[in-house]
Parts: C-alpha cells; structure tokens; sequence
C-alpha cells in the first residue's frame, strides 16, 4: 500500500441522537468532538441520526422521523395518511 493515502481507521464512538445510545466500533470518520467512553479513553465522536437503536427495521415500532416538515408537506399535497394498527 501506498503510505499516506489512505484514512486514519480508528476506534470511534457513534451516538443515536434518537435514542440516546452509544456504541464504539472502527471508522474512517473525521470528527470535530471527542467523549470519554466507558473505558476511561477519549475518542472521537460522531453523532447519528438513527442507528440499529432506533431504526423501525431493528426495534419493530414505526416512528416518523419528520426533518423541516416533509410528513406535513406530504400530507398537505396527498392528504393524511391511513395509519393502521399493527399487531404486537
């Protein structure tokens, strides 16, 4: 391999900002913040919209994630939409 080419693979922490849930794995992510994880370590910090924590594939609940108003929009143009009730 060629050296200095290739990102830095590191250890960094991921953050479901949706659920409140953090896990650590290896990325190529830049990040401009750090935290202090369970182990005592700094590491660098990416924040996340859905993860395997809070997405509707993983957890089985449907949650609407509405960013600058898209279900609204949607529902102005189509009407509202028929929410059926799921069995448990």
């Amino acid at each position: 391999m060629k050296p200095d080419i290739h990102p830095d693979y590191r250890l960094v922490v991921f953050q479901d900002t949706s659920a409140g849930t953090s896990f650590l794995t290896r990325s190529t992510i830049e990040t401009t913040e750090t935290v202090v994880w369970e182990d005592g370590n700094d590491y660098p910090l990416a924040k996340v919209g859905i993860s395997s924590a809070s997405h509707p594939f993983f957890t089985g609940q449907m949650t609407i994630v509405d960013t600058a108003g898209r279900v609204e929009r949607f529902e102005r143009r189509y009407g509202q939409r028929k929410r059926s009730a799921r069995p448990s």
